[in-house]
């Protein structure tokens, strides 16, 4: 069976396929509750306008080739939340502000990194654009926990930073490189590498872990208050979710939160490897230069899948050969999924059923 796909990518066969429908379908249907109407933007954009959109990543992540009719560059999307924000900036600049979206489909990245292998993915997301107030960001990290809850998922934890935090603080005093190698020391927690370039950012490294006494670190060593809004801004968030998940802060995370400004979260679940999905707030750039704040949140559904907590028992009725149809489909409307006898060979174990329908009534296996 090897050679028969590219490396990075994957068959999804039943159960696994219908249970990432289910998946995605309660999540959209939860964001939807919130009022957040989808949208599906194109598998492939123009490369130098999707690179503009992508910041940071660029197009470093993305499948480019030559579009035979424009001969133009093409573009498949590494990230949806990029597209989302062009049609909030376009489409929907008309649209009265803020503007709910929610979206889901299938990304693909140029290259996998060991701790994730896959290069095709299914990304699935909400994204509130024109605001990034405390006020929203507790509905957007809310609406993701809602959803994710509904889909099943228990042990929900969320890990928060504060991706601008050493440009807020550092200003003018550090050069670009010396705020960049500062940033990737304390993404590593490097304490030598920290000492070497400001000490005084030593104590960041110690407020990291269980949010109530992370977010008392950091206000203890925020002694000029210039963090004090960012703080404030936490616990409310923390107050709005805390009785609902586990929540812990290391605020100098950056390691894929490059774009977000002043919030960032990855959300985890008990029994599932890894993040299964972050956001944050962030800026969507408009023609002429015009900055709207957004925040959001994406999710991808191979963790969650891989780890099995969506996949559903199945519960499959045989229908023996002469049954009558208006019987079946009332066992359909009672949820049961049918599967009808279409030769004396056939069997339930033959088509997997758990039940079988014996004078009127599903029986177990």
């Amino acid at each position: 069976m090897t050679g028969l796909l590219p490396e990075g990518f994957h068959d999804r066969l039943p159960p696994l396929a219908d249970a990432a429908a289910r998946l995605e379908r309660r999540i959209l249907d939860t964001a939807f509750a919130h009022g957040y109407e989808q949208v599906d933007p194109p598998l492939a954009e123009f490369a130098d306008t999707l690179g503009q959109r992508l910041k940071a990543s660029s197009l470093k992540d993305a499948v480019r080739f030559v579009d035979p009719v424009s001969q133009r560059t093409l573009a498949i999307r590494p990230d949806i939340t990029a597209q989302v924000g062009r049609i909030a900036a376009s489409r929907m600049a008309h649209h009265p502000r803020p503007v709910r979206l929610s979206y889901a489909g299938p990304v693909l990245k140029l290259r996998a990194g060991q701790l994730a292998p896959d290069r095709a993915l299914r990304q699935i997301g909400a994204e509130l654009i024109g605001l990034d107030s405390v006020s929203a960001a507790r509905e957007v990290v809310g609406v993701a926990v809602e959803a994710l809850t509904a889909a099943g998922l228990t042990g929900l934890s969320i890990d928060f930073t504060l991706p601008d935090l050493v440009e807020t603080l550092a200003g003018d005093w550090l050069s670009p490189a010396q705020l960049a190698a500062l940033n990737e020391r304390l993404d590593a927690k490097d304490h030598a590498g920290v000492a070497a370039i400001a000490p005084d950012y030593l104590p960041l490294i110690e407020a990291a872990g269980p949010f109530g006494r992370a977010i008392e670190r950091l206000a203890a060593w925020d002694a000029t208050g210039a963090l004090a809004s960012r703080i404030d801004g936490l616990r409310a968030l923390a107050d709005g979710i805390g009785g609902q998940v586990s929540l812990t802060l290391d605020p100098t995370e950056r390691h894929g939160f490059e774009y977000q400004s002043w919030l960032g979260f990855s959300i985890f679940a008990a029994g599932v490897r890894g993040e299964i999905g972050r956001g944050g707030a962030y800026v969507v750039m408009h023609d002429g230069g015009i900055a709207e704040p957004a925040i959001g949140f994406s999710l991808y559904a191979d963790p969650i899948l891989e780890a099995g907590l969506a996949v559903a028992e199945r519960r499959r009725l045989f229908l023996p050969i002469g049954t009558d149809a208006g019987l079946a489909a009332r066992l359909r409307a009672e949820g049961w999924v049918t599967v009808a006898q279409l030769h004396d060979g056939d069997t339930p174990q033959a088509q997997l059923c758990s039940h079988v329908l014996t004078d009127g009534t599903p029986r177990q296996i």
